[in-house]
C-alpha cells in the first residue's frame, strides 16, 4: 500500500529526480521488509535490551523521527498504519524529500527505542556485573550484615532481596556484628517464604579448599586452631578444615603430653592432601626442622674430638641416651654413662635433662656422634688405694651375673670378676645365681690384681677354709653318710656331704635290681640318701660314693631261691615280641621265650594267666632271669619216654634171646634132617 503513492509521485517529477524517485523507492521497500522481520523478532529483541531502555510506542518515534536537526519540518500526526509511511514521505518531499529519505532512523522507528553506542552499552554491563549479583551462580560472593536477629543473620549481596543466615554458622565468630562483610554462597534462591537462604559453612568449605590448595602448591605456611587428641596425633583446624597432625610431625622432639597442644593456634605446612578423600595433612615439624638444618650446618662444621658440649635429653633407650645437641643429635651409649655398672640410663638421666657431654667420635660425614659422659670424670681406678694387694679381703656389692661369674663392685667403678669356680670349693661347677644375687653384699678375697689393665680377679670361697685338707678324716673309705642330691648326669648323680665336698654315685651303683637308665627314675633334687665312700682321690679331689652298697644284695638270696631248674607258679605280666615277661617279686623280673610259651595242649599261655614256670637261666652278674612253661611237661614227657624205652629195651633183650634159641633149634633140626 505504501509503494503505489511512492511510484505515483516518481512519475511527475523529472528525470533525473525519477532516478532517485526509484531508489527512494528501493530503501523503502527494503525498510518495510525489515521492519516485517523485525516485528516478528520484536519480542526477543526487548527481551534482549529490557535493562538499556523502556520500549517507546511507534507513534511517538515517528514524532521524534519529524523533528531532525537537518530537515526542518512541521510535525504531522501519524495513523499507526502502513499506509502513513507514504503520508510521511509526501510531506517530506515538499520541503527536502531526497535528504528526509536518506537521513531517516528506520531502526528507531522499528524498535521504537534510541540506539545506544556500543562503549556506553560496555559501561552499562560493567555496572550491572559489579553491583548485581546473579543467585543462579554457586560463586562464593561477598555480603554485608545489615541486620541480626537472635538466631539469623541478614546479608546484603546486591541482589533483589537480602538473604539470611543461621547464626550457628558463626559459631567460630562470637564477635560477629552488623557492617561486617562475610563469604556466603547462595544455598536456596527461594524457600517457601520467598525468602533467598545464603549459606556461611559452605563458602568457607569452598574457600578454604581453595586456601589448603594454594597453601600446599605454593608452600606457604597457615595458622590452624588444635581441636583435640585423637589416635596417632591431633585433629587440626586449618580454614575451617579438619586436617590431621600426626604426633611425629609436632616437633623434632618425641612428644610425651599431647593436651599440652589443645586449644592452641599454631603455625603449620600443608604437606599432603588427598582429594579423593578429602584429607589434609599439616605438619609443625617441617616449620622447625628448616631452622634447625641452619643451626645443624653450624654445628657440624664445628666439631671437634674431645670438645665439650651442652646438650638436652631427648630420648632414652636400653642401649644408650640420645642427646639433642642443639639441631644435631648425638649418643651416649650405656657403657659411655658412669664409670660404675648401670642396667638402664633412667638409673642416672631423665628426659630434658641438661648435661654436658664430651665428643669422643663421629663419622666422616658427621652424620653419627658418639658421645661420653663418664669421660667429663676421672676414672675410680686411679683413685684406687695403693695399698690394696693380692690377698687382701674386701667388701663389695654383686652388681652382674653371668654363666661364668659375677663381678663384685668395690669401689664406685671399680670391679673384681668372680669364676664360677672361685665361688665354692667344690669341683662340681654351678650357676653363679646358686651361689649369689645381683645386690648382695658378699666379702671375697684379692686372688690378683693388675692396676695398667684395670682387672681384679675375686675369690669367695677363700673366705672359708678348704674342706679337702682333712678329707681323710672325715670320709674314709667304707664309712656311710647322708648327703642331698644336687644334680643329675646321664652317667650318675653328684651328692653333696657338706659345702665344697661333692661325690658322685655311678647309675649302676644306685640300685642292686632295677636296671637304671637315668638317675632321675628312682632320685629327685633335694632328696637325702645314704651313700658309702668307695673310692677317694685327695689330689684330684674326686670322691666316688655308692648307694646299693648301703643295702645287703638281694640276688645272694635270690640265687639259691630262684636257682636253675627250681619251678615257681605266678602269672603272665606283659606279652612282648619276642615272648612274655613276669613278675615273681618286685625285684625278680624273668623273661619267657616264645617257644616257651606253649602250653601241653598245643596252645600258647596269654596275658594274666596263671601257669608254673622253670628257671632255665640264672645270672646274677646281669641280673637275667629266664623261666620256661613248657619245660614243665616237657620234661615229664621226657621221663616217661625214659622210662618207657627202658621197659622196650628189656623186652625186646628177653624176647631176642628166646628167639634166636628157637631159631637154632629149628635149624639144628632142619640141619640133621637133611643128613
Amino acid at each position: 500500500m505504501a509503494k503505489k503513492p511512492t511510484e505515483k509521485a516518481a512519475q511527475e517529477k523529472e528525470a533525473p529526480k525519477k532516478t532517485a524517485a526509484k531508489k527512494t523507492t528501493s530503501k523503502t521497500a527494503t525498510k518495510k521488509t525489515t521492519t516485517k522481520t523485525a516485528e516478528k523478532k520484536a519480542p526477543a529483541k526487548s527481551v534482549a535490551k529490557a535493562t538499556t531502555k523502556a520500549k517507546t510506542t511507534k507513534k511517538e518515534a515517528l514524532e521524534e523521527v519529524a523533528v531532525t536537526p537537518e530537515v526542518q519540518v512541521v510535525s504531522v500526526p501519524v495513523l499507526e498504519t502502513k499506509g502513513n509511511v507514504a503520508v510521511v514521505a509526501e510531506k517530506a518531499k515538499e520541503s527536502s524529500n531526497d535528504d528526509f529519505l536518506a537521513n531517516f532512523n528506520w531502526e528507531n522507528y522499528e524498535e521504537g527505542i534510541d540506539v545506544i553506542e556500543g562503549e556506553e552499552l560496555k559501561k552499562f554491563e560493567k555496572l550491572v556485573e559489579e553491583n548485581f549479583v546473579d543467585t543462579a551462580d554457586e560463586d562464593v560472593v561477598v555480603g554485608k550484615v545489615v541486620y541480626m536477629t537472635d538466631r539469623e543473620a541478614i546479608i546484603d549481596i546486591n541482589a533483589k532481596s537480602e538473604g539470611v543466615i543461621s547464626l550457628n554458622e558463626f559459631r567460630y565468630n562470637p564477635d560477629l556484628k552488623i557492617g561486617d562483610s562475610v563469604e556466603v554462597v547462595v544455598d536456596t534462591r527461594e524457600d517457601r517464604t520467598g525468602q533467598l537462604v545464603l549459606s556461611h559453612r559452605k563458602a568457607r568449605v569452598i574457600k578454604a579448599w581453595d586456601r589448603v590448595n594454594n597453601a600446599h602448591d605454593n608452600s606457604e605456611i597457615v595458622n590452624g586452631f588444635v581441636k583435640c587428641r585423637t589416635k596417632g596425633g591431633m585433629i587440626v583446624d586449618v580454614f575451617g578444615i579438619e586436617a590431621f597432625l600426626p604426633g611425629s610431625q609436632i616437633d623434632v622432639k618425641p612428644i610425651r603430653d599431647y593436651d599440652q597442644y589443645v586449644n592452641k593456634t599454631m603455625e603449620f605446612k600443608v604437606v599432603k592432601i588427598n582429594h579423593e578423600f578429602k584429607n589434609v595433612v599439616v605438619s609443625h615439624k617441617a616449620l622447625i626442622e628448616a631452622d634447625i638444618e641452619e643451626q645443624k650446618k653450624e654445628i657440624i662444621g664445628q666439631l671437634e674430638k674431645g670438645q665439650v658440649l651442652e646438650g638436652t635429653v631427648k630420648n632414652i633407650t636400653s642401649y644408650g641416651v640420645f642427646i639433642d645437641l642443639g639441631g644435631v643429635d648425638g649418643l651416649i651409649h650405656i657403657t659411655d654413662l658412669s664409670w660404675s655398672r648401670i642396667n638402664h640410663p633412667t638409673e642416672i638421666l631423665e628426659l630434658d635433662q641438661k648435661l654436658n657431654v664430651v665428643i669422643l667420635d663421629f663419622d666422616d660425614n658427621k652424620s653419627r656422634i658418639q658421645l661420653g659422659l663418664k669421660q667429663l670424670s676421672g676414672h675410680p681406678w686411679d683413685n684406687l688405694a695403693d695399698d690394696l694387694k693380692e690377698g687382701d679381703k674386701v667388701k663389695g656389692k654383686v652388681v652382674v651375673i653371668a654363666d661364668y661369674g659375677a663381678f663384685i663392685e668395690i669401689e664406685e667403678g671399680v670391679e673384681g670378676l668372680v669364676h664360677v669356680s672361685e665361688m665354692s670349693w667344690s669341683t662340681h661347677l654351678r650357676s653363679a645365681q646358686d651361689f649369689v644375687n645381683v645386690g648382695d653384699e658378699v666379702e671375697a678375697i684379692v686372688l690378683s690384681l693388675d692396676r695398667e689393665s684395670r682387672k681384679m680377679s675375686l675369690g669367695i670361697k677363700q673366705i672359708t677354709p678348704d674342706p679337702w685338707t682333712d678329707i681323710t678324716a672325715k670320709y674314709p673309705v667304707g664309712s656311710i653318710h647322708k648327703g642331698i642330691v644336687r644334680n643329675f648326669t646321664n652317667f650318675g648323680v653328684f651328692i653333696e656331704l657338706e659345702e665344697g665336698i661333692d661325690g658322685l654315685v655311678y647309675i649302676s651303683d644306685l640300685s642292686w635290681t632295677k636296671k637304671v637308665k637315668h638317675p632321675s627314675e628312682v632320685l629327685t633334687l633335694g632328696d637325702k640318701i645314704e651313700v658309702v665312700v668307695m673310692e677317694l682321690d685327695v689330689d684330684g679331689r674326686k670322691l666316688s660314693l655308692g648307694h646299693k652298697q648301703t643295702k645287703d644284695n638281694p640276688w645272694d638270696k635270690y640265687e639259691k631261691e630262684f636257682a636253675v631248674d627250681s619251678s615257681h607258679t605266678t602269672t603272665i605280666s606283659e606279652i612282648v615280641e619276642k615272648g612274655a615277661t613276669l613278675h615273681f617279686n618286685e625285684d625278680i623280673v624273668a623273661f619267657v621265650p616264645a617257644r616257651h610259651l606253649e602250653k601241653e595242649d598245643g596252645s600258647k599261655l596269654v596275658k594274666g594267666e596263671e601257669a608254673t614256670f622253670k628257671i632255665i637261666e640264672f645270672n646274677k652278674e646281669f641280673k637275667r632271669v629266664v623261666a620256661s612253661h613248657t619245660a614243665i611237661f616237657k620234661d615229664q614227657e621226657a621221663k616217661i619216654v625214659k622210662n618207657a624205652a627202658k621197659k622196650i629195651a628189656a623186652s625186646n633183650s628177653e624176647k631176642a634171646t628166646l628167639g634166636d634159641l628157637d631159631a637154632l633149634a629149628n635149624l639144628k633140626e632142619q640141619m640133621e634132617n637133611e643128613e
